[in-house]
Protein backbone atom coordinates (compact mmCIF):
# COMPACT_ATOMS: atom_id res chain seq x y z
CA UNK A 1 0.00 0.00 0.00
CA UNK A 2 2.52 2.70 0.72
CA UNK A 3 4.49 1.73 -2.81
CA UNK A 4 1.08 3.32 -4.52
CA UNK A 5 0.46 5.66 -2.30
CA UNK A 6 3.71 6.96 -3.21
CA UNK A 7 3.34 6.49 -6.85
CA UNK A 8 -0.61 8.38 -6.76
CA UNK A 9 0.70 11.26 -4.39
CA UNK A 10 4.36 11.44 -7.28
CA UNK A 11 2.14 11.22 -10.32
CA UNK A 12 -0.64 13.94 -8.40
CA UNK A 13 2.20 16.80 -7.47
CA UNK A 14 4.38 16.17 -10.88
CA UNK A 15 1.36 16.10 -13.22
CA UNK A 16 -0.15 19.22 -11.79
CA UNK A 17 3.06 21.19 -11.66
CA UNK A 18 3.89 20.38 -15.44
CA UNK A 19 0.12 20.42 -16.35
CA UNK A 20 0.44 24.07 -15.26
CA UNK A 21 3.94 24.64 -17.13
CA UNK A 22 2.09 23.45 -20.42
CA UNK A 23 -0.83 25.71 -20.15
CA UNK A 24 1.61 28.59 -19.52
CA UNK A 25 3.23 27.44 -22.30
CA UNK A 26 0.75 27.00 -24.74
CA UNK A 27 -0.39 30.58 -24.74
CA UNK A 28 2.62 31.71 -26.30
CA UNK A 29 3.21 28.47 -28.27
CA UNK A 30 0.51 26.98 -29.69
CA UNK A 31 -2.78 29.19 -28.74
CA UNK A 32 -1.48 32.02 -31.19
CA UNK A 33 -1.09 30.01 -34.13
CA UNK A 34 -4.79 27.76 -33.20
CA UNK A 35 -5.96 31.68 -33.59
CA UNK A 36 -4.77 32.29 -36.96
CA UNK A 37 -5.45 29.17 -38.10
CA UNK A 38 -9.33 29.16 -37.03
CA UNK A 39 -9.76 32.72 -38.80
CA UNK A 40 -8.79 30.88 -41.88
CA UNK A 41 -11.57 28.24 -40.94
CA UNK A 42 -13.66 30.30 -40.22
CA UNK A 43 -13.45 32.38 -43.21
CA UNK A 44 -13.38 29.44 -45.19
CA UNK A 45 -16.84 28.32 -43.90
CA UNK A 46 -18.44 31.48 -43.89
CA UNK A 47 -17.24 32.37 -47.46
CA UNK A 48 -19.01 29.18 -48.41
CA UNK A 49 -22.29 30.33 -47.29
CA UNK A 50 -21.74 34.40 -47.76
CA UNK A 51 -19.18 35.68 -48.98
CA UNK A 52 -19.49 39.25 -48.24
CA UNK A 53 -19.78 37.87 -44.53
CA UNK A 54 -16.45 36.49 -44.32
CA UNK A 55 -14.35 39.89 -43.75
CA UNK A 56 -16.45 40.53 -40.22
CA UNK A 57 -15.98 36.69 -39.41
CA UNK A 58 -12.32 37.02 -39.59
CA UNK A 59 -12.34 40.42 -37.69
CA UNK A 60 -14.48 39.04 -35.01
CA UNK A 61 -12.37 35.34 -34.98
CA UNK A 62 -9.35 38.01 -33.75
CA UNK A 63 -10.69 38.60 -30.82
CA UNK A 64 -12.11 35.10 -29.37
CA UNK A 65 -8.99 32.97 -28.59
CA UNK A 66 -9.25 29.56 -28.37
CA UNK A 67 -7.49 27.04 -25.98
CA UNK A 68 -5.31 24.07 -27.59
CA UNK A 69 -7.58 21.33 -25.79
CA UNK A 70 -10.40 22.62 -28.00
CA UNK A 71 -8.62 21.24 -31.49
CA UNK A 72 -8.08 18.29 -30.05
CA UNK A 73 -11.82 17.16 -30.20
CA UNK A 74 -12.49 15.10 -33.09
CA UNK A 75 -14.38 17.61 -34.75
CA UNK A 76 -14.50 20.86 -35.16
CA UNK A 77 -18.49 21.91 -34.78
CA UNK A 78 -19.22 25.48 -34.58
CA UNK A 79 -22.87 25.00 -34.59
CA UNK A 80 -25.57 26.55 -32.73
CA UNK A 81 -26.36 23.71 -31.18
CA UNK A 82 -22.69 22.52 -29.71
CA UNK A 83 -21.59 23.69 -26.54
CA UNK A 84 -18.24 25.10 -25.88
CA UNK A 85 -16.52 26.98 -23.34
CA UNK A 86 -16.92 30.94 -22.67
CA UNK A 87 -13.79 32.86 -23.51
CA UNK A 88 -11.12 33.55 -21.59
CA UNK A 89 -11.31 32.18 -18.11
CA UNK A 90 -13.61 29.35 -18.60
CA UNK A 91 -11.70 28.02 -21.74
CA UNK A 92 -8.32 28.73 -20.05
CA UNK A 93 -9.74 26.65 -17.30
CA UNK A 94 -11.11 23.99 -19.49
CA UNK A 95 -7.61 23.60 -20.78
CA UNK A 96 -5.71 23.77 -17.85
CA UNK A 97 -7.59 21.26 -16.26
CA UNK A 98 -7.34 18.96 -19.31
CA UNK A 99 -3.47 19.35 -19.51
CA UNK A 100 -3.02 18.54 -15.80
CA UNK A 101 -4.88 15.08 -15.81
CA UNK A 102 -2.92 14.17 -18.86
CA UNK A 103 0.10 14.96 -17.22
CA UNK A 104 -1.30 13.00 -13.79
CA UNK A 105 -1.97 10.23 -16.22
CA UNK A 106 1.27 10.10 -18.05
CA UNK A 107 2.93 10.70 -14.65
CA UNK A 108 1.36 7.79 -12.77
CA UNK A 109 2.84 5.31 -15.93
CA UNK A 110 6.12 7.02 -15.20
CA UNK A 111 5.72 6.07 -11.42
CA UNK A 112 4.58 2.25 -12.23
CA UNK A 113 7.57 1.83 -14.17
CA UNK A 114 9.61 3.39 -11.67
CA UNK A 115 8.10 1.52 -9.25
CA UNK A 116 8.88 -1.75 -10.84
CA UNK A 117 12.87 -0.74 -11.85
CA UNK A 118 13.21 0.47 -7.85
CA UNK A 119 11.49 -2.83 -6.82
CA UNK A 120 13.63 -4.88 -8.87
CA UNK A 121 16.93 -3.21 -8.37
CA UNK A 122 16.74 -1.88 -4.73
CA UNK A 123 17.98 1.44 -5.84
CA UNK A 124 15.79 4.72 -5.97
CA UNK A 125 15.34 5.83 -9.68
CA UNK A 126 17.62 9.55 -10.23
CA UNK A 127 16.57 12.40 -11.22
CA UNK A 128 18.62 11.83 -14.47
CA UNK A 129 17.06 8.31 -15.38
CA UNK A 130 13.92 9.97 -14.83
CA UNK A 131 15.30 12.12 -17.47
CA UNK A 132 16.11 9.44 -19.75
CA UNK A 133 12.06 7.56 -19.26
CA UNK A 134 10.65 11.29 -19.86
CA UNK A 135 12.53 11.39 -23.34
CA UNK A 136 11.31 7.40 -23.77
CA UNK A 137 7.82 8.79 -23.14
CA UNK A 138 8.47 12.03 -25.54
CA UNK A 139 9.80 9.27 -28.09
CA UNK A 140 6.71 6.73 -27.51
CA UNK A 141 4.27 9.40 -27.62
CA UNK A 142 4.82 12.32 -29.77
CA UNK A 143 8.13 11.90 -31.92
CA UNK A 144 7.30 8.72 -33.48
CA UNK A 145 3.22 8.84 -34.16
CA UNK A 146 4.20 12.59 -34.94
CA UNK A 147 6.02 11.44 -37.71
CA UNK A 148 3.08 9.88 -39.65
CA UNK A 149 0.19 11.70 -37.99
CA UNK A 150 2.09 15.06 -37.74
CA UNK A 151 -0.14 17.95 -35.62
CA UNK A 152 -2.30 19.75 -37.63
CA UNK A 153 -4.17 22.95 -37.29
CA UNK A 154 -8.00 23.76 -37.43
CA UNK A 155 -8.73 24.00 -40.76
CA UNK A 156 -7.22 21.00 -42.05
CA UNK A 157 -8.94 17.93 -43.15
CA UNK A 158 -7.47 14.80 -42.24
CA UNK A 159 -7.99 11.30 -42.72
CA UNK A 160 -11.49 9.40 -40.56
CA UNK A 161 -10.48 9.73 -36.92
CA UNK A 162 -11.23 6.16 -36.40
CA UNK A 163 -8.04 4.63 -38.64
CA UNK A 164 -6.00 7.57 -37.56
CA UNK A 165 -6.41 6.86 -33.80
CA UNK A 166 -5.86 2.84 -34.70
CA UNK A 167 -2.73 3.78 -36.63
CA UNK A 168 -1.44 6.09 -33.67
CA UNK A 169 -2.07 3.29 -30.75
CA UNK A 170 -0.51 1.22 -33.09
CA UNK A 171 2.56 3.04 -34.08
CA UNK A 172 2.75 3.59 -30.11
CA UNK A 173 2.67 0.14 -29.04
CA UNK A 174 5.16 -0.46 -31.31
CA UNK A 175 7.59 2.19 -30.38
CA UNK A 176 7.28 1.34 -26.62
CA UNK A 177 7.84 -2.47 -27.82
CA UNK A 178 11.30 -1.72 -30.16
CA UNK A 179 12.63 0.61 -27.34
CA UNK A 180 12.54 -1.62 -24.72
CA UNK A 181 13.91 -4.85 -26.40
CA UNK A 182 17.08 -2.87 -27.45
CA UNK A 183 16.67 -1.18 -24.22
CA UNK A 184 16.86 -3.96 -21.79
CA UNK A 185 17.30 -7.12 -23.41
CA UNK A 186 20.86 -5.71 -25.07
CA UNK A 187 21.15 -8.83 -27.36
CA UNK A 188 21.50 -8.54 -31.85
CA UNK A 189 18.41 -10.48 -32.08
CA UNK A 190 16.25 -8.27 -29.33
CA UNK A 191 18.18 -5.11 -31.23
CA UNK A 192 17.40 -6.60 -34.85
CA UNK A 193 13.42 -6.79 -33.35
CA UNK A 194 13.23 -3.67 -32.03
CA UNK A 195 15.11 -1.72 -35.03
CA UNK A 196 12.01 -3.30 -36.40
CA UNK A 197 9.09 -2.63 -34.63
CA UNK A 198 10.26 1.09 -35.08
CA UNK A 199 10.49 0.98 -38.70
CA UNK A 200 6.92 -1.48 -39.14
CA UNK A 201 4.35 1.46 -38.69
CA UNK A 202 6.20 3.50 -40.74
CA UNK A 203 6.99 1.48 -43.62
CA UNK A 204 2.29 0.45 -43.43
CA UNK A 205 2.28 4.20 -43.56
CA UNK A 206 -0.21 6.00 -41.69
CA UNK A 207 -3.63 6.66 -43.34
CA UNK A 208 -4.02 9.85 -45.07
CA UNK A 209 -6.50 12.12 -47.71
CA UNK A 210 -5.65 11.21 -51.12
CA UNK A 211 -6.13 15.16 -51.65
CA UNK A 212 -6.14 17.80 -49.13
CA UNK A 213 -7.60 21.24 -50.05
CA UNK A 214 -7.40 24.17 -47.25
CA UNK A 215 -6.86 27.63 -47.25
CA UNK A 216 -4.78 27.53 -44.08
CA UNK A 217 -1.31 28.33 -45.29
CA UNK A 218 1.65 25.50 -45.09
CA UNK A 219 3.89 27.51 -43.19
CA UNK A 220 1.13 27.97 -40.42
CA UNK A 221 0.66 23.96 -40.06
CA UNK A 222 4.26 23.45 -40.51
CA UNK A 223 4.88 26.88 -36.94
CA UNK A 224 1.96 24.41 -35.51
CA UNK A 225 3.47 20.95 -35.66
CA UNK A 226 6.54 22.21 -34.67
CA UNK A 227 5.32 24.33 -31.41
CA UNK A 228 3.10 21.26 -30.57
CA UNK A 229 5.97 19.09 -30.70
CA UNK A 230 8.42 22.04 -28.15
CA UNK A 231 6.13 21.71 -26.11
CA UNK A 232 5.15 18.01 -25.76
CA UNK A 233 9.29 17.90 -25.38
CA UNK A 234 9.14 20.14 -22.60
CA UNK A 235 6.43 18.41 -20.74
CA UNK A 236 8.35 15.44 -20.80
CA UNK A 237 11.99 16.52 -20.03
CA UNK A 238 9.66 18.20 -17.12
CA UNK A 239 7.62 15.35 -16.04
CA UNK A 240 10.10 12.61 -15.86
CA UNK A 241 12.64 13.79 -13.39
CA UNK A 242 10.21 15.60 -11.68
CA UNK A 243 8.02 12.21 -10.58
CA UNK A 244 11.24 10.21 -10.44
CA UNK A 245 12.51 12.68 -7.60
CA UNK A 246 9.14 13.32 -6.51
CA UNK A 247 8.64 9.27 -6.11
CA UNK A 248 12.23 8.70 -4.55
CA UNK A 249 11.25 10.83 -1.69
CA UNK A 250 7.65 9.57 -1.13
CA UNK A 251 9.48 5.85 -1.46
CA UNK A 252 12.39 6.70 1.51
CA UNK A 253 9.64 8.11 3.36
CA UNK A 254 7.03 4.79 3.14
CA UNK A 255 10.63 2.55 3.60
Amino acid sequence: MSTFRSIVFSSVIAGFIVGLIVTVAQQFGTVPLILKAETFEKAAGNHQHDPAAAPQAVAEHDHAPHSHADHDHAAHDHGADAWEPRDGFERNAYTAVANVLTAIGFALLLAGFFAIRSSATGESISWHEGLLWGLAGFAVFTLAPGLGLPPEPPGVPAAPLVSRQIWWVAAVLATAAGLALIVFRRSAPAAIAGVILLILPHLIGAPELAQVETNVPSSLSHQFMVAVTLTSLVSWSLLGPLTSAVFARFDRGAA
